[in-house]
């Protein structure tokens, strides 16, 4: 790996974390501001809610707009408006406030997850793709890792405000980065090709895609099981089993220490064995870690250190879910590499943004509601695996024959 290669990972990561960083590093705070703001578990969650949905559904537009335009504008102006929430949400009188400027921030957020993963695709394909896209992943991960570390140690010390100050310092370092060592990967001559009407054309084109969309949802409901332990795995630590808000940080971070390790793996992996063979064991490793999970908690056991261990162990599956199908979904569409990760992307958070508000439905203060909803998530996904690759690998058989 070159330096300019593990510097535009370094930077590509670094713009994608930024959403999340806003989500993970004020998890341990939910508690805390429903009580300081007199709001109720349904109304601060739905404060992580918005987010979610501002983030996923704005890159169906943010997308075609870095095709158009290329790669970097959209980046400003989504780093700008995420600042704009930041300061919002951290001088917020109520909890109606929060939730609003919590949109804003989503929507500035959003090009941060959709443009970079375009990036990717504008510059490398197959196992060199998996490459770059497992070390932005690595960048992108140390987020749920110190994120709410960070968010603890500031909520304790200046409390849950001050987090928002933080994120908006860390959206001004990603400007600076964004302007002195990014260049543009969209040439002008490529752009000229790019409109609305091409846009729609573009979404008509992959919305008839099944196996871009077998692959996208079944990164979607990998994804969906980790938003339903976002939304509730602090009440459930922190009040249920009484964890502290930085203990609760140090079992979250826990996860994400299995999620980015395995994640590390992708590109030896799948240029051992291929992407799609990595995609269908893992994918086969994580249902069963979430269905004996399911299965111990349905028998009456309510205990953490089970619910840590199988997590950890699935999660690690996980890691090499969302980077392989991030890859395959994309591989045959780079001439329109922004509009596919908008609409992968969109569906991504439209999934976990579903799953996160019906699982929040049946909260009641046990784990038993957040175990049933990750472990659905991660079964859906398994099903979509064996179609999709299931066909994937037909069209190969087929394909020297005609």
């Amino acid at each position: 790996m070159t330096p300019q290669f593990l510097r535009v990972a370094v930077v590509l990561g670094l713009l994608s974390a930024i959403g999340p960083f806003a989500i993970d590093m004020y998890l341990p705070a939910l508690p805390t501001i429903g009580a300081d703001l007199n709001a109720s578990t349904a109304a601060v969650q739905m404060s992580l809610l918005v987010f979610f949905l501002a983030m996923g559904l704005a890159q169906i537009v943010v997308g075609p707009i870095s095709d158009m335009i290329g790669r970097k504008a959209p980046l400003y102006i989504g780093l700008v408006l995420f600042a704009i929430g930041g300061v919002g949400a951290a001088l917020a009188p109520n909890i109606e406030w929060l939730i609003f400027f919590r949109v804003v921030q989503g929507l500035g957020a959003s090009a941060g997850m959709v443009v970079p993963r375009a990036i990717v695709r504008d510059l490398h394909t197959g196992t060199e793709a998996a490459r770059l896209m497992s070390l932005l992943m690595l960048v992108f991960s140390v987020s749920p890792i110190l994120a709410p570390l960070t968010g603890s140690l500031v909520i304790e010390g200046f409390g849950w405000r001050a987090v928002f100050w933080v994120v908006t310092a860390a959206a001004v370092l990603a400007l600076v980065l964004l302007s002195t060592s990014l260049k543009e990967t969209r040439p002008v001559e490529h752009r000229a090709e790019s409109s609305v009407r091409s846009a729609l054309s573009g979404y008509r084109f992959l919305l008839g895609d099944r196996n871009f969309l077998g692959l996208t949802f079944i990164g979607g409901f990998g994804i969906a099981s980790f938003f339903v332990y976002l939304a509730n795995s602090s009440f459930i630590l922190i009040d249920h089993y009484g964890l502290s808000p930085s203990v609760y940080s140090v079992f979250f971070s826990i996860n994400a220490v299995a999620f980015i390790g395995m994640s590390q793996l992708t590109g030896l992996l799948t240029e051992r064995f291929g992407l799609q063979r990595v995609v269908r064991v893992a994918v086969v490793g994580y249902a069963t870690m979430m269905v004996i999970l399911l299965a111990v908690f349905a028998t009456g056991v309510d205990r953490l250190d089970v619910l840590a261990v199988l997590l950890f162990i699935g999660y690690g599956f996980l890691g090499l879910v969302i980077p392989t199908t991030s890859v395959l979904a994309m591989e045959e569409h780079g001439e329109i590499a922004g509009t596919a990760s908008a609409l992968m992307g969109t569906l991504h958070f439209a999934t976990g943004a579903v799953a996160m508000a019906v699982a929040g439905l049946f909260f009641d203060g046990t784990p038993m509601p957040m175990v049933f909803g990750i472990t659905i998530s991660a079964v859906i996904a398994f099903v979509l695996a064996q179609v999709t690759l299931g066909r994937r690998r037909e069209v190969a058989v087929e394909a020297p024959a005609e």
